[in-house]
């Protein structure tokens, strides 16, 4: 989907369309920004920008706080779109997804035909644009969706994968970020077609067994199947304070808050995972991550007190800037393992199965543990920004 929270704000307010809009935190805070409209962009504006930054580059952009739950039934309303399609459909992230028409050819037409079709079906009934890529296998496809954003459709004919990836530069490799890429470009290689004749054992002493991967994807090869319904990685949240601090309550307080929200997406989705882990951004903008790994849970309480327990292990030499936790190595939960646990956890998973319930009704504020109350705030407080559950991505 094209700047898809941004798309979809636009989308509901006309007043909006053809104006910068730039969705996330609040622009006087320390957050940043979740979505950025292809108006702001013009301006320098993107995803991951520090809120602040973003209000000085475009200080005539609209700003809007971000609306999860609005962006999520968009989305289901999206997948279901392209279950229409075919049932080889993997989910990539909330804005983003994978199909492989080979078997539905002959109901649809070829891969060009249906994303005409795609594309248009997700404008008549969700009223936004997409873009598309069509080739012989993932890694082409994801790049070639990219490429003539917004509302695009470029397709690659197979043969020709290496030859369309030679002049695109190293970033657009999958596994190459910021520090691979100015590894490569020290080397003097600074497009795909040019790491596509680097023999992997060249690249072995910097990138270990990744060499091999990456020096398949520069020439066109990427064998990985699309996976339908493959279950999430982890999920998680993270909110970014106001000021800098060292207060360990407030933190644990955050964390408890945190912990609530995942187990409750957790529980949606019939997940339970057997690994918390702690994420802590410090004022030089420094992160670590502390991990364990239990019993799968999809309990609040459970979640919390082990990413508790993380914490109190972390000396905190610097303020914390940023604090967040996740829940990984995740297996469904079948209705009849309940019995085979403790009383104790019986009960607070038939009553936090009770509680979702009511806060689907009534929403997110109407039910939270005791603990919070003395912090309790309506919304995010200004300045201080908390992204959304990571449904899909890892």
């Amino acid at each position: 989907m094209d700047a898809f929270y941004a798309s979809i704000e636009q989308r509901d307010r006309p007043d909006l369309r053809g104006r910068p809009v730039i969705v996330g935190a609040d622009p006087r805070g320390r957050g940043v920004v979740s979505a950025a409209s292809y108006e702001a962009r013009r301006f320098g504006v993107h995803s991951a920008m520090p809120i602040g930054r973003a209000a000085r580059l475009c200080p005539g952009g609209v700003f809007l706080p971000v609306d999860m739950d609005k962006y999520v039934r968009v989305s289901r309303e999206i997948m279901a779109i392209l279950a229409e399609f075919t049932p080889l459909l993997e989910a990539l992230s909330i804005d983003e997804a994978f199909l492989d028409v080979t078997g539905t050819r002959a109901l649809f037409g070829d891969g060009l035909e249906q994303a005409r079709r795609i594309k248009a079906r997700v404008r008549e009934v969700v009223d936004l644009t997409a873009s598309v890529g069509v080739a012989t296998n993932k890694f082409i496809a994801k790049v070639a969706s990219d490429l003539r954003k917004p509302d695009g459709l470029v397709v690659v004919a197979a043969g020709g994968e290496a030859q369309f990836l030679a002049p695109l530069p190293i970033a657009r490799l999958w596994g190459v970020g910021r520090v691979a890429a100015s590894d490569l470009e020290s080397m003097g290689i600074r497009t795909i077609g040019q790491l596509a004749t680097i023999a992997p054992e060249h690249l072995k002493g910097r990138f270990g067994r990744s060499a091999i991967v990456l020096n398949a994807l520069a020439n066109g090869v990427d064998e990985r199947v699309v996976e339908p319904f493959a279950p999430p990685k982890s999920m998680g949240a993270e909110a970014t304070f106001e000021r800098d601090h060292r207060d360990v309550e407030r933190l644990r307080q955050t964390l408890r808050g945190q912990a609530e929200r995942v187990a409750r997406e957790l529980r949606a989705e019939g997940l339970a995972g057997r690994t918390v882990t702690l994420k802590l951004r410090f004022a030089d903008f420094s992160t670590i991550t502390r991990s364990h790994t239990d019993d799968p849970t999809q309990d609040g309480l459970t979640i919390y007190r082990e990413a508790r327990d993380l914490l109190a292990r972390v000396v905190l030499r610097q303020p914390v800037r940023l604090v967040g936790l996740s829940v990984s190595s995740l297996s469904p939960v079948g209705e009849g393992q309940l019995p085979l646990l403790g009383p104790d956890t019986v009960r607070r998973e038939r009553l936090a199965r009770a509680l979702d319930r009511l806060v689907e009704r009534f929403g997110d504020e109407s039910i939270v543990p005791a603990s919070l109350l003395a912090r309790r705030r309506p919304r995010t407080p200004p300045g201080e920004t908390s992204t959304g559950l990571d449904s899909y991505g890892g």
